[in-house]
């Protein structure tokens, strides 16, 4: 069976305020010939479908579009929510559109009830394992300690029974919206850390022959048989070394994987420069650049007159200026924000407790902000799926 997985398509986003529904549309156009094109026999979209829970009208009208051309192929489709998805608004009319060929999967109680399909070597069971929210479906798989591993864990507990329980030699794909250990994140993701801890192991997954992921926006292969597809654009200046695409998966008879990247269409590439605001104007190995989406840091020890528009002369595209002087670390000029650069809010708390008491906090106190933060994570989660 041939497979094409893609993932966080975040439909109504923005990138640095530029609307990027343009590009989003032109992903979807790419998509539907590439199913065409390679003969794909299934398509996966292991979450983030939209950008937020509540999106912005234009963008539900290109999913819509997207349903409509995915249906038309008569390709079947197995999709499921990502923690920046609203799962009760994007599983809406679910059991209809799946009469469609179009299998949204969005109930955390429904991870071990597969999505069926057959080729020529029998049943392939696909399995839709939306974000789970640890707060939220502690409950619904009976674990004492909300975290990622043991929720997902548990989750894989009812994929193996109900495989297990099905005829000898069926194949399994598993959709799963998470952050797996040794994958490497960029600036766009959302922070889904639970008690300190974001990342769940690989081995979560064993027992299934291959783990479509979602959440991590480079395309990465973890093992053989687990891979992020990655976004097919980028949606931060942390993504300028990325290649975007989707995987394109043959299962064999035996459970075998083969996979091949198929590169997604670039608009526009993106560009991190920095130097001085002179040597950015002058320097003529950035002229590559020039048509690209530009971050510029600029490393004059005091700031120039006019950065922004002198920048847009030479690189009229670009989107973001930061002033990073070129300062010992230990200069007290240093900016807070270069100070604070890289460490995630519990990090910096704690740093404020030793700053104001002259000593960090105790095991007791490290306990106590990291249930704050976690309390605080998940209020939002609440609230979002609320909305």
């Amino acid at each position: 069976m041939r497979i094409l997985h893609t993932s966080d398509w975040h439909l109504g986003r923005a990138f640095h305020r530029v609307n990027m529904l343009g590009a989003q549309s032109e992903f979807i156009g790419h998509l539907v010939a590439t199913v065409r094109e390679h003969a794909v026999d299934a398509v996966v979209v292991a979450g983030d479908v939209y950008d937020r829970a509540v999106p912005p009208l234009a963008a539900v009208e290109l999913f819509d579009e997207a349903l409509h051309r995915l249906a038309d192929l008569g390709v079947p489709t197995v999709m499921i929510s990502g923690n920046h998805d609203s799962a009760r608004r994007l599983g809406v009319g679910a059991g209809l559109i799946d009469r469609a060929g179009i299998h949204l999967r969005t109930e955390p109680a429904a991870c071990g009830t597969p999505v069926v399909l057959a080729d020529a070597f029998g049943d392939v069971a696909f399995y839709g394992l939306p974000y789970l929210e640890p707060a939220l479906v502690k409950d619904e798989f009976a674990v004492e300690r909300a975290g990622h591993e043991t929720v997902l864990a548990a989750a894989m507990d009812r994929v193996r029974a109900d495989l297990a329980a099905r005829a000898p030699g069926t194949r399994s794909v598993v959709l799963a919206h998470a952050f797996v250990t040794g994958g490497e994140p960029s600036d766009s993701e959302r922070d889904i850390t639970v008690g300190g801890v974001a990342a769940v192991p690989a081995g979560v997954f064993d027992g299934v022959d291959y783990v479509a992921l979602g959440h991590l926006h480079g395309c990465q292969t973890l093992t053989e048989r687990v891979r992020y597809s990655g976004s097919p654009l980028a949606y931060s200046f942390s993504e300028a070394g990325h290649r975007k695409s989707m995987w394109l998966v043959d299962l064999a008879a035996d459970g075998t994987v083969t996979a091949e990247r198929l590169d997604c269409p670039v608009r526009r590439p993106l560009a991190r420069i920095r130097g001085t605001l002179d040597d950015l104007l002058a320097d003529p190995a950035l002229t590559p650049h020039e048509d690209a989406w530009v971050e510029a840091t600029l490393t004059d020890p005091v700031r120039p007159a006019d950065p922004m528009a002198r920048l847009a002369d030479r690189f009229p595209h670009t989107l973001s200026l930061v002033f990073d002087p070129d300062r010992a670390p230990d200069d007290p000029d240093v900016s807070y924000a270069r100070r604070l650069a890289g460490r995630t809010d519990r990090q910096i708390a704690e740093d404020f407790v030793a700053h104001v008491r002259g000593s960090g906090p105790d095991e007791r106190e490290l306990a106590v902000l990291g249930e704050a933060f976690d309390a605080l994570r998940a209020d939002g989660a609440v609230r979002e799926v609320a909305r």
